[in-house]
């Protein structure tokens, strides 16, 4: 069987990435191979995570590019190259515009640190969605993967996973119990899900 090939654009450390990867390690991708890791930032050190575990990598720099087209024909190129079939969104900080989503059709995932419809959209990112979280008092929160459309956090819903707010929780805690408790596991999961349906069709299957 040929195995689809996946993309994960990212921004930062990769801490989604590792989790993709080591899920694959261990077997829960059958349907998926890990083909590039393209970041918008040179430095980024979810590709230093990509090389230790001989994933191609790219990097296409929105700050060298002239604007938001040029920026997306370049990552199309480099995806295209590769023979992407499906792309991850793992702490990928840049909006895509509905030219480039309609190119993959439910194709693209995306982690959300929220239980949307709440704490989401646009302007809702890294910490300031715990921070809304917290301020407004909600007891429950988590983490949500869906599929990328025009509207930011706006399509299908995938996977769900929820975490209950401890006490004196900060937004930076809050974060990394949302990553480690929600994030890591549902995230993966989707990929194999989402992978599956592409090759055999058919409707999601957890």
């Amino acid at each position: 069987m040929n195995k689809v090939k996946i993309a994960v654009l990212v921004s930062g450390g990769g801490t989604n990435l590792q989790a993709i990867i080591d899920y694959a390690k261990e077997g829960h991708i059958p349907h998926g191979e890990l083909a590039l890791v393209l970041s918008d930032k040179p430095g980024a050190y979810a590709l230093t995570r990509a090389a230790m575990n001989d994933i191609p990598t790219a990097v296409v720099s929105k700050k060298d590019c002239a604007s938001q087209a040029e920026f997306e024909e370049k990552m199309i190129a480099e995806l295209e190259a590769h023979g992407i079939e499906m792309i991850v969104l793992a702490g990928f900080l840049c909006i895509l515009t509905e030219n480039f989503v309609k190119r993959y059709p439910e194709r693209i995932i995306n982690v959300h640190p929220s239980l949307i419809p709440a704490f989401c959209g646009k302007g809702y990112y890294g910490l300031k969605v715990h921070k809304a979280a917290l301020d407004y008092g909600v007891k429950v929160t988590g983490a949500t993967v869906h599929f990328v459309n025009e509207v930011p956090d706006g399509g299908k819903i995938i996977l769900q996973k929820s975490v209950m707010i401890r006490k004196d929780e900060t937004p930076e805690s809050l974060q990394a119990h949302v990553m480690k408790n929600a994030e890591w596991i549902i995230l993966p999961r989707a990929v194999e899900m989402v992978a599956k349906k592409i090759r055999k069709g058919g409707e999601l299957e957890e």
